[in-house]
This record gives structure tokens, sequence and C-alpha cells, in this order.
């Protein structure tokens, strides 16, 4: 990753993102992040439809696709951008914005890349639940495992063909690993 001090606003990396690629913008320093591989994108896509098919039918909210930016702290600026997000109907009473959301997901799914540094990992899925993200799912495809990382600091870790349940934050939903590998 690359760090580029230009531009240190949520708003700043709105009007420029077009132009600069994959990047998320932490603690005002921009990280440029390289793209995804393609059993990355596979897992991505597969956690991303099965989530979005069960939060669709039953009325709960709106999934997001990866490389969504959420706002999670202000001066200076934090916009993440997880593989794919959760945010429960109750908190979009005033819809969808244009730009980034203003705050962070309930559920933030983050899939490793073969290239993730751990601390890096840690760092971000810190930076979720210090925002107020009531769960953090980091999938790993090397291992067919999830780790998720609850609010209240708890940690569970699964293998496939275990299943993940989502608990109160997506209510009735239960990641099968078996289908996502």
């Amino acid at each position: 990753m690359t760090t580029i001090s230009m531009i240190t606003t949520a708003e700043q990396l709105f009007q420029e993102a077009v132009s600069l690629g994959r990047c998320e913008l932490v603690r005002g320093e921009l990280l440029m992040m390289s793209p995804a591989g393609s059993r990355h994108g596979a897992v991505t896509l597969r956690v991303a439809t099965l989530l979005a098919n069960h939060v669709d039918a039953h009325g709960l909210g709106q999934v997001f696709a990866a490389e969504t930016g959420f706002i999670l702290t202000r001066s200076p600026d934090t916009v993440r951008a997880p593989d794919a997000a959760f945010v429960s109907r109750s908190r979009l009473e005033a819809g969808l914005p244009t730009g980034y959301f203003p705050g962070p997901p309930d559920l933030a799914v983050e899939v490793l890349s073969p290239d993730d540094r751990p601390a890096a990992v840690a760092a971000k899925t810190a930076d979720w639940l210090a925002a107020g993200t009531r769960l953090v799912w980091v999938v790993d495809p090397a291992t067919r495992s999830l780790a998720a990382h609850a609010a209240d600091g708890t940690i569970a870790r699964l293998t496939a063909p275990a299943a993940v349940p989502a608990g109160e934050v997506v209510p009735g939903f239960t990641l099968n690993l078996e289908r996502v590998f």
C-alpha cells in the first residue's frame, strides 16, 4: 500500500475516487490498495449474494457491495470500504446518501487476500468495532475459515463446513461456510 497525503477528508476522497482507484482514507491518510485476486472476488461475491438474498427476502435493510465507503471518524477522517456490508433498515430511514455512508455498517465483511498483513487486518477490524460496527467477519479463503469479531470483544473462529450465525445483527441469517468455499 502507498500513502498519499494530498487527500485528507471524506469529501475530497469522494470527489477524486474515480481517478484514484482502490483506496481508503485512514485518519486523514490515503492508503492505495491493489486490485483483488480472483479467489478473493469469488468468495466476496458468494458471501454478499447469500447475505443479500436473506436481507432482501426479509426486508431487513441494505447489503452493500465491495468498495462502498463508510465514514468512520471525522477530524481526521477515516473512510473504510469492506468487501461486503449490511446496514439495518432502521438506520436507512433518511435514505441512502450520494456520497459515503455516514457511519459504520452493522456488519462488515473482510475477505483476506494472500498479501494481507495480519497487523493491517487487525487495525481495520479495530476501526470497524471502534466506530460502532456490531459484527465483523474476517473470511480466510486459504484456511476455509471465518473469524467473527463481536462488539463485546468476543471472537469466534469457525472452519468449513461450520455455519456462522449473524445473531441479532442480521436476524435469521446463518452463513454456511461450505457454500462460501
